[in-house]
């Protein structure tokens, strides 16, 4: 396998508008393979609208891949999606990894928004085979449950045939979707025990389809910080408060929180579970601490854990 890691971020940790273009320009350069962004439409913290955000990256940078991890896609419409996607892919030459879920059930944003949460598995798969036909195909014709549609076409069609589709989710449900669906697989916030069973039933309903997904498309997200869960950034995190730090709940084994050593050995933990591709998340409050949470990992991490 592979092995590549990608920085993601969930709430924004800059000072300034400015930053955000500083720090992919910093990974670009630092040879980063791959750069995230979260997705919440409904938040008190601070988060980017994905999308929108990716779209700016394509203007920025040359040469790295950016992804979304990862847009709720029953809150979206899929012809919409599809065109911002396609788009995205053509203005930066191919470099999108466009990554979906289905969504927690008591997410803020179905009440929000007036939507239910039932059947969204139902509803992303429709999105799923919609949104790959219209990257491919020259007019769709689609008639399901959730979406008809007639002679719909977009262009211009992305550079990448075909586009990637990454799924996320650790159900069963989540599985047969990626196996049935997707290109590639990268997990949330789980533990390297959680991310090999989740891969396995991946593979195990891939024989099932008769579908294959390359060995290198397995990936794990990780939030992490080297330094101490005492630390400012730590305890006043958004993030982690919403995950239940400061709680009964043992965040060890789903958080890497240490020194560069401990992290070092959990990606390793992650690859010896079939994950190659990573996405991590500093744990940061501002722009000098984001800065150099990232340097740290680039110089005394990556070099130990890329091939």
């Amino acid at each position: 396998m592979s092995v590549r890691l990608g920085f993601g971020l969930a709430n924004y940790p800059f000072d300034s508008p400015r930053s955000y273009f500083r720090w992919a320009e910093y990974l670009e350069a630092s040879g980063v393979d791959s750069m995230w962004q979260s997705d919440r439409l409904v938040s008190t913290d601070s988060y980017l609208e994905s999308l929108s955000a990716l779209a700016t990256l394509a203007g920025c940078t040359e040469k790295i891949k950016f992804g979304m991890n990862a847009i709720v896609a029953p809150l979206r419409d899929p012809l919409v999606l599809a065109k911002q996607c396609a788009t995205i892919d053509y203005l930066s030459n191919g470099r999108l990894l466009p990554m979906f879920g289905v969504g927690y059930p008591n997410a803020a944003e179905w009440s929000a928004m007036g939507k239910s949460a039932d059947h969204r598995g139902s509803i992303a798969n429709e999105m799923f085979e919609l949104m790959t036909r219209l990257w491919s195909e020259e007019s769709v014709d689609f008639d399901g449950r959730f979406y008809q549609y007639k002679d719909a076409t977009i262009a211009p069609r992305p550079i990448q045939q075909p586009i990637p589709l990454w799924i996320g989710g650790s159900s069963e449900a989540a599985a047969k979707r990626t196996a049935r669906l997707g290109s590639g697989w990268i997990g949330g916030a789980a533990t390297p025990a959680d991310v090999a069973k989740t891969i396995g039933m991946i593979k195990a309903e891939l024989a099932v389809v008769g579908r294959t997904i390359d060995k290198d498309h397995y990936g794990a997200s990780i939030a992490f910080r080297i330094g101490s869960v005492d630390d400012d950034a730590v305890v006043n995190s958004p993030f982690l408060q919403r995950a239940g730090i400061g709680s009964e709940i043992d965040l060890n084994p789903l958080f890497c929180i240490g020194d560069a050593a401990k992290l070092t050995q959990r990606l390793r933990d992650y690859v010896a579970a079939g994950a190659s591709k990573f996405v991590l998340f500093p744990v940061t409050s501002g722009d000098t601490d984001t800065f150099e949470q990232t340097r740290r990992v680039i110089e005394e991490v990556k070099p130990l854990i890329e091939d």
